[in-house]
């Protein structure tokens, strides 16, 4: 398919601190792409490059073929922004905040009007055209900055944390959303997320960790890299075990958090065998099924929380 974004060789710092450091990716025409990654991992400095408000300081994006250095003007109009914290007016009602927000795109008179409605019917808050943004719920004011961002029908949606603050059902329905929206319209969306379940619902996924692209690929292409099954041990003598278990049945276990990893082909048998032959020394043992959590775990050699800075 046609790449939508291309980033090669992408460096940033801040004074000595290295906030990116070679990235390349390409981003595919009409997917749903996501950047995971803990506090710190780099994936707000990417977004700020992306949204044409950093410059890079080292490496080339480029956005439908457009420079954003170079052409950030035309950037800027094939291009919607979606920042983590609500963009609005709260003492305006929802239709106000579209309006003025379409002036600044150069729209007005008659084609604005029916634009704002367009976009109100399209995330499914015309019902609440009307009402002052003060008095909506969080899931609403998602909706609303969702809608501001489509005002100008952009090719590029891009999102920074588009989930936090929202309880699970907001969050499933402002997801129902942008994938009817993908579906509709082609269009590309790139968000930054620390949600596991967000990142999952994702064509593509790249997991940022200090500055650095870790692993990419479909969810599913990364969680089978890391193996069939994980088991998780919870004991007071994990560096004893770990030892035992290691020549003991082959494996390659590690300490992670205080507790026991193994990431292995036939998760079933081994759990038994583990429970058969340390079963005095377990408080808990479990089995289950990789997660990307899991992949940033065999990435970088520790948990997805005490990633980052």
């Amino acid at each position: 398919m046609p790449v939508a974004i291309e980033i090669e060789g992408l460096c940033h710092n801040y004074g000595d601190r290295k906030a990116l450091a070679g990235i390349d990716l390409e981003i595919q025409e009409g997917e749903i792409f996501g950047l995971l990654g803990p506090n710190g991992g780099g994936k707000t400095t990417l977004f700020r490059i992306l949204c044409t408000l950093l410059a890079p300081s080292e490496g080339q994006v480029r956005i439908l073929g457009m420079d954003v250095l170079q052409e950030i003007t035309r950037v800027r109009r094939r291009i919607g922004v979606v920042f983590q914290n609500p963009s609005l007016d709260p003492n305006l009602t929802v239709w106000e905040n579209l309006y003025h927000q379409g002036h600044l795109y150069g729209l007005s008179g008659r084609a604005l009007s029916q634009r704002v409605d367009e976009v109100l019917a399209l995330v499914r808050i015309a019902d609440r055209a009307r009402d002052r943004v003060e008095i909506l719920s969080g899931g609403l004011k998602r909706r609303v900055d969702l809608a501001k961002g489509l005002l100008h029908r952009p090719s590029v949606l891009i999102f920074d944390e588009p989930s936090t603050g929202l309880d699970p059902g907001a969050r499933r329905a402002f997801w129902n959303d942008l994938e009817a929206l993908r579906a509709s319209d082609g269009i590309t969306l790139l968000l930054t997320t620390h949600f596991m379940e967000e990142a999952e619902r994702c064509d593509r996924v790249a997991i940022l960790d200090e500055g650095q692209l870790v692993a990419h690929g479909t969810p599913g292409e990364l969680k089978r890299d890391v193996g069939q099954d994980v088991i998780v041990i919870e004991t007071e003598q994990a560096a004893s075990l770990i030892e035992e278990i290691r020549d003991r049945f082959e494996v390659q276990p590690f300490l992670l958090d205080g507790t026991v990893r193994i990431e292995c082909e036939d998760g079933q048998e081994l759990l038994s065998s583990l429970y058969a032959a340390f079963r005095e020394r377990l408080d808990a043992i479990t089995l289950g099924r990789p997660t990307l959590e899991d992949v940033f775990v065999s990435k970088t050699g520790r948990s997805f929380q005490s990633g980052g800075a």
